[in-house]
């Protein structure tokens, strides 16, 4: 399979189940090497590097299964990822110095996602909408430039659904931010996305503006079903 994303997009990677999307970004990000081929990103190859490297290149990552450190806060939540891409875990004396401007930044960063006025609270009591909030900010953390997010609103309510897909484009927007993302409903899918990869065992069967998507009668037949004909 082969596909590019530009910078600044929004973009949808689509399938049915066992299509190969969360592979595909397992091998994106570093968790899975590929057999054959290469990943290149701003134009330095980096498939084959281990995921932590592949963060420092300026790629973030949420998966299917939230993520989080349920025992910290969720203002540590996030102090933490912050000491993570700043290399200051190991280093007491640089931690302790920078500690007052991790924590500004902490609290700003759970201000973009609407979780400010929990951060004193446990990360294991927040509802699952805002534990996926909560791992959105943790990838803000390592101030990417790409930002994966392997079905964002799955497990949501409708209403919780919408709203983070608003935050995510506000965020893109505000940061700059290129988006990568899976997701199953095609409601948001076909309301946030500015182009669209569709995989069907392992390869790429179309890729194109969601009009471009949703009038492809491979697409259709394959996946897409036939109600969305309109």
């Amino acid at each position: 399979m082969s596909f590019s994303v530009e910078p600044g997009e929004i973009h949808a990677i689509i399938g049915p189940n066992g299509a190969g999307k969360s592979t595909l970004f397992n091998v994106m990000t570093g968790l899975l090497a590929p057999d054959a081929g290469a990943v290149v990103f701003d134009g330095q190859r980096i498939s084959g590097l281990p995921p932590h490297r592949v963060i420092r290149r300026g790629i973030g990552r949420s998966f299917q299964i939230t993520n989080i450190f349920p025992r910290m806060s969720v203002f540590e939540n996030v102090q933490v990822a912050l000491f993570a891409h700043r290399r200051l875990s190991r280093n007491g004396v640089r931690l302790a110095r920078s500690y007052a401007d991790v924590g500004e930044e902490a609290v700003d960063i759970l201000a973009q996602v609407g979780l400010a006025e929990k951060a004193s609270g446990s990360a294991s009591v927040l509802s699952h909408g805002d534990q996926k909030r909560l791992e959105i900010a943790i990838s803000l953390a390592s101030r990417p430039r790409l930002l994966m997010l392997d079905e964002p609103t799955a497990g949501m309510s409708r209403f919780e659904s919408w709203e983070t897909v608003a935050l995510l484009k506000t965020i893109a927007a505000r940061e700059g931010l290129t988006l990568v993302f899976t997701e199953h409903d095609m409601d948001i899918v076909f309301g946030i996305s500015e182009r669209i990869t569709v995989l069907q065992q392992g390869g790429v069967i179309a890729d194109g503006t969601p009009a471009e998507i949703k009038a492809d009668p491979v697409v259709r037949k394959a996946y897409l079903g036939e109600e969305l004909v309109e």
